[in-house]
């Protein structure tokens, strides 16, 4: 099978893009992790001559966006690496609608549905799109019963989460207790979501193409927090399939952010049972760009290194969002 061909690039003169804010950090729990990629993200725009600055968090890309008068010290547009939070939910994508100021990743629609792991899967099912099994929690509700239902082993998670945060890997009655007691304190939406045991894999999307698919290889049980941000440990392999099915999980992985509204570029997390089924996990509109991120790995496969894959990125803005 062909690997996947990507476009030419569209503009080769970085005075194209204008004055290029580069949204970071912010307030959510991903803070630091969002950080550590906007600086590669800042870094890899100057490096091939875009007049980028970062600016931290929304309130101060709005103070920014206001304060200027002086055109040519204005954002022309906004590269969101804000992972998490108002970066990844619509608020942000609403706002710069309404300012009109073009930026990276799916629109308000897309970003707004992602955020939501339970309406997400939802929208799959709808479209015939296969996911694990799950039950909705919403506060108070009894997640012993919900884990009897589905059978051990389960996840219990956050549905508007990211980076691992306030997952639980439950096998047995014995570990049901953190995360109840994670539960009384959380007044979001969780979720109880079937352990598929199988292969633990993600495929970028970039404009019209999904990436090679990468298989992930925790040294641990599973891919935390600490496996995906801390531990050299784990093995990435990439292309992570070979042949039918390595076609068709780029397939689905397209199919799925289409289904929940996205454009421009994001990551589908996909696990495939031990009979080969897949199931579409969550999407990633604001993927990660450090050393340990997935998305950088798979336009690597493709001879893209980091800086034309910020590049292509920030191309996308050029265009009138869909």
């Amino acid at each position: 099978m062909a690997a996947p061909q990507l476009p030419p690039l569209r503009v080769d003169d970085a005075a194209v893009f204008g004055r290029v804010a580069v949204l970071m950090g912010g307030d959510s729990s991903e803070r630091e992790v969002s950080l550590d990629s906007g600086r590669n993200v800042l870094e890899a725009l100057r490096a091939r001559g875009v007049k980028a600055d970062s600016v931290d968090g929304v309130a101060n890309l709005i103070r920014e966006l206001q304060d200027h008068s002086d055109r040519s010290r204005r954002f022309d547009r906004v590269f969101n690496i804000l992972h998490g939070g108002v970066g990844e939910n619509g608020v942000l994508q609403g706002l710069l609608e309404a300012l009109r100021v073009p930026y990276t990743g799916p629109g308000v629609l897309g970003s707004a549905l992602t955020m939501d792991k339970i309406r997400t899967k939802q929208v799959w099912l709808a479209e015939g799109l296969p996911t694990a099994r799950f039950v909705r929690l919403p506060p108070g509700a009894d997640i012993a019963a919900a884990v009897r239902e589905l059978g051990l082993p389960v996840f219990i998670k956050p549905s508007a989460e990211g980076s691992s945060v306030g997952v639980f890997r439950v096998t047995s009655d014995a570990e049901l207790a953190p995360a109840i007691e994670f539960a009384r304190g959380y007044d979001g939406e969780l979720l109880a979501e079937q352990l598929v045991a199988g292969g633990e894999y993600t495929v970028g999307i970039l404009g019209d193409v999904a990436l090679p698919s990468i298989r992930i290889v925790p040294a641990g049980d599973w891919y935390d927090y600490h496996a995906k941000y801390v531990s050299d440990d784990t093995q990435y392999l990439c292309p992570g399939l070979e042949g039918d099915a390595e076609e068709e999980i780029r397939r689905l992985s397209l199919a799925a952010f289409r289904a929940a509204g996205c454009s421009g570029w994001g990551r589908v997390d996909v696990m495939r049972h031990a009979d080969g089924r897949f199931a579409l996990m969550e999407v990633n509109t604001a993927p990660g760009m450090t050393s340990h991120s997935l998305v950088p790995k798979g336009a690597r496969q493709l001879g893209v290194e980091f800086d034309e894959l910020c590049w292509r990125i920030l191309e996308q803005t050029l265009e009138p969002r869909p």
